[in-house]
C-alpha cells in the first residue's frame, strides 16, 4: 500500500511513507508487548528511528521498520528481566541474616574448609585455588595442565565434599 506523493520536501516525504506502516507496526507489536501503551511507544520509536535514518531506502523501509520494532520488542523483554534480576538482587542485600544464621554460616565454612584439607593433592589445589577467585581455566594456565583435567579435578572434589557433607548429616533428624 505505497502512496505516491507530491511533497516538497525529502523530509515530508520520508515521514509519510514511515507514517503508513504504523498500523501494521501496532498490530505486530501488540500481540508481543504486555500492554498498549507499550505497543504504541515500541512503534514511535520504530518510526522515529526510521525517519532519523539518513540513508533509508524507501524499497526496503517496511523490512527495517519490521525489523527495528521486533527488536525493540526483544529489548523491552530483556530489560523487564534484567530490572527482575536487579530487584531479586536488592531484596537479597537489604534481607540480613540473623545474627544466628550467620554464626551457623561461618561455622558451616569453617568445617567444609577443614573438610577440604582432606582432599586429593590436585583436588584440594583447585578447589583452593576457586574459593580465592582463580577460575579453572587460569588454575590450569597456572600448573601447566589442560583445562579439562582442571576441571575434572575441581568435579572430582566437589563431588567429595557433597558427599563428606552428606554422612555428616545422616546423623541429624530432618
Amino acid at each position: 500500500m505505497v502512496r505516491h506523493s507530491t511533497c516538497q520536501s525529502p523530509a515530508e516525504c520520508s515521514w509519510e511513507d514511515i507514517f503508513q506502516h504504523q498500523d501494521r507496526l501496532m498490530r505486530l507489536v501488540r500481540r508481543r508487548l504486555p500492554s498498549f501503551q507499550d505497543a504504541e511507544d515500541c512503534v514511535q520509536e520504530t518510526m522515529a528511528r526510521a525517519a532519523a535514518h539518513a540513508s533509508l531506502d524507501r524499497n526496503r523501509l517496511g523490512s527495517f521498520l519490521t525489523s527495528v520494532a521486533l527488536r525493540l520488542c526483544i529489548d523491552f523483554y530483556r530489560d523487564m528481566e534484567r530490572r527482575s534480576r536487579l530487584l531479586q538482587r536488592a531484596v537479597f542485600v537489604d534481607t540480613f541474616g540473623t545474627t544466628e544464621d550467620d554464626v551457623c554460616d561461618q561455622d558451616f565454612g569453617r568445617w567444609l574448609l577443614n573438610q577440604v584439607q582432606h582432599l586429593r593433592g590436585r583436588e584440594q589445589e583447585v578447589i583452593l585455588a576457586r574459593t580465592k577467585g582463580i577460575s579453572t581455566a587460569e588454575f590450569a594456565r597456572m600448573h601447566n595442565i589442560s583445562v579439562k583435567a582442571a576441571e575434572a579435578a575441581f568435579t572430582r572434589g566437589r563431588a567429595r565434599l557433597k558427599s563428606a557433607c552428606a554422612k555428616s548429616l545422616e546423623g541429624f533428624p530432618g
